[in-house]
């Protein structure tokens, strides 16, 4: 069931709302521009990158880097998260911004889906009446119909729907990366922790079948990729609604083998569900790369029980010196909570105790705040923003210190780093390349002094470096500068895949299939009941 509530989009005058009621079909001018600004977590990158594919297939083009960079595009859409504090702030600054903006290019629309969508509703377009479309989670393949409606009736539009309505990864996608792409094995979650507000807004874990997956990782490698991430809320609780404990196991090996492709990640698990046959198959699957991604948020028993996180501070370890076992170079992450509810001095050394028995090569680290709609919101005892704000700071400087130490302990060793674009903004400045080592650690990489530019790595393509410097958050490998250091690079069929792009002759906005991805489908129609511009459609 979904709800729509139509109301006035007040930013667009009258006379403007009318011109672009009545405009003739976009198609036989130009062809309108979009923008998707993603804000939270992988899955919403991926659900952005529907949404991209959606807007393209119904004949939208993305706006080119310059007038991306300055917000200009005829379609502005926010994908929008609902897990952290200031997910609203960020939401009504962007949308205050881009008012400005609507007031000075008639006919622009702005959309708000995503996260904070499903859970504010039409109280998006109370506070922001300028704004055309708001869409949930639930009902992603609505855009492209509700922004035409928009523009026929001159009025915003707001649908969300209560439950999944189409599996987005039958959706089509406009994929951001050629070398390397999410793959989303579930959506939903089954889990109640007190402080998280995703299941509510995702809903309950629906896994896709094996052989969708596997098909879709390998139209993406027939694509160029080389890399794949399997995305899920909790990826090793896959199986649970087709009855298959080992099912994650089974598909990490099965993904593996995939002819062609050469790394293989997943994100995110949960430790009460995390298996000892996941770590066989991680160990034993060539293309899994040594890197996890495992959520402590707190170090306390006392505090797990609280959040309903059902596993403890030594199980948690266990499974950290389980998989170091198994795989020895393993780069192991986290995320951590400070200041929930309640939580003491002592619970707070015991987070800093584990932290630094854990040896985490990263952390994402958080201050806890309520979020409406969440059981751990009225909960008693909300610390002080000051003692939170103190114990932040405190568990920040210990994974700094343990960060740099074992990143330190890389200086050395030689690594092959995936080459990639967008992942060093310094990288004009220094004159260096960066990517992702197999652990996925960043690496800035150097070139030798007067490398040919037909030879020079091609984001996509892998080099082979040697560490020779680290800080706490990237490795620096100067090697090539170095007489007789380590530099090679070898060529893959994902830079040439990116080289085909740069040049114009390959596209990467795919239709939708079977499998979510793979070649553009067939001009007709769309069964998705996805418009084109200029299409008549049905009127609210």
């Amino acid at each position: 069931m979904s709800t729509t509530t139509p109301s006035p989009a007040a930013s667009t005058t009258a006379p403007e709302a009318a011109s672009a009621a009545s405009a003739a079909p976009v198609g036989l001018a130009r062809a309108r521009t979009y923008l998707v600004k993603t804000l939270g977590c992988q899955m919403n990158v991926h659900d952005s990158e529907h949404m991209a594919g959606m807007l393209e297939q119904a004949g939208y083009v993305a706006a080119d880097a310059a007038h991306a960079a300055v917000e200009d595009a005829d379609v502005i859409v926010i994908n929008t998260c609902a897990v952290r504090e200031n997910a609203a702030d960020k939401l009504y600054g962007n949308l205050g911004r881009l008012a400005r903006a609507k007031r000075a290019r008639p006919g622009m629309q702005i959309a708000v889906g995503g996260c904070l969508a499903q859970k504010d509703r039409a109280g998006i377009v109370d506070r922001a009446p300028w704004v055309d479309v708001v869409f949930g989670t639930h009902n992603l393949d609505v855009l492209p119909v509700l922004l035409e409606r928009a523009r026929h009736n001159a009025r915003a539009e707001v649908e969300i729907a209560e439950s999944l309505q189409v599996f987005p990864s039958t959706l089509p996608t406009r994929r951001e990366s050629v070398y390397a792409g999410w793959v989303s094995i579930s959506v939903g979650c089954n889990n109640t922790c007190t402080f998280c507000i995703v299941p509510h807004l995702r809903g309950k874990e629906r896994d896709r079948r094996p052989g969708e997956i596997l098909a879709e990782v390998e139209a993406l490698v027939a694509q160029g990729a080389i890399e794949v991430t399997l995305l899920g809320q909790n990826v090793n609780s896959y199986g649970v609604e087709f009855g298959d404990r080992g099912a994650f196991a089974k598909l990490l090996r099965a993904a593996g083998a995939v002819e062609g492709l050469e790394r293989l990640r997943f994100t995110s698990p949960h430790p009460a569900a995390f298996t000892d046959d996941v770590i066989e198959a991680m160990a034993a699957t060539s293309t899994v790369m040594p890197q996890l991604h495992m959520p402590l948020q707190s170090g306390s028993d006392r505090m797990l029980r609280a959040m309903r996180r059902s596993y403890r501070a030594e199980r948690f370890l266990g499974i950290l010196d389980r998989v170091r076992a198994a795989m020895p170079d393993a780069a192991i992450t986290t995320d951590v909570i400070v200041g929930f509810p309640g939580e003491t001095e002592e619970d707070f050394a015991q987070t800093l105790r584990v932290v630094e028995a854990a040896r985490f090569s990263s952390a994402f680290t958080f201050q806890y705040s309520p979020r409406p709609g969440t059981p751990a919101a009225d909960l008693p005892d909300q610390l002080p923003k000051a003692v939170v704000q103190e114990r932040y700071e405190r568990l920040v400087a210990l994974q700094e210190r343990v960060s740099l130490e074992e990143n330190r302990a890389q200086v050395g060793r030689t690594i092959e780093v995936l080459v990639a674009e967008g992942e060093g903004r310094k990288d004009g400045a220094t004159a260096r390349l960066s990517g992702r080592a197999a652990d996925n650690r960043l690496v800035h990489l150097s070139l030798p002094d007067g490398l040919p530019a037909h030879e020079a790595p091609r984001p996509g393509d892998l080099v082979t470096v040697s560490v020779t410097h680290a800080a706490p958050h990237h490795l620096v490998a100067d090697s090539a500068l170095v007489d007789g250091g380590a530099f090679a690079v070898r060529r893959t069929r994902a830079g040439d895949a990116w080289a085909r792009r740069q040049a114009g002759a390959d596209d990467h906005a795919h239709g939708g299939t079977d499998a979510g991805c793979g070649t553009p489908q067939p001009a007709g129609p769309v069964s998705l009941g996805l418009p084109t511009i200029g299409r008549a459609l049905p009127v609210a």
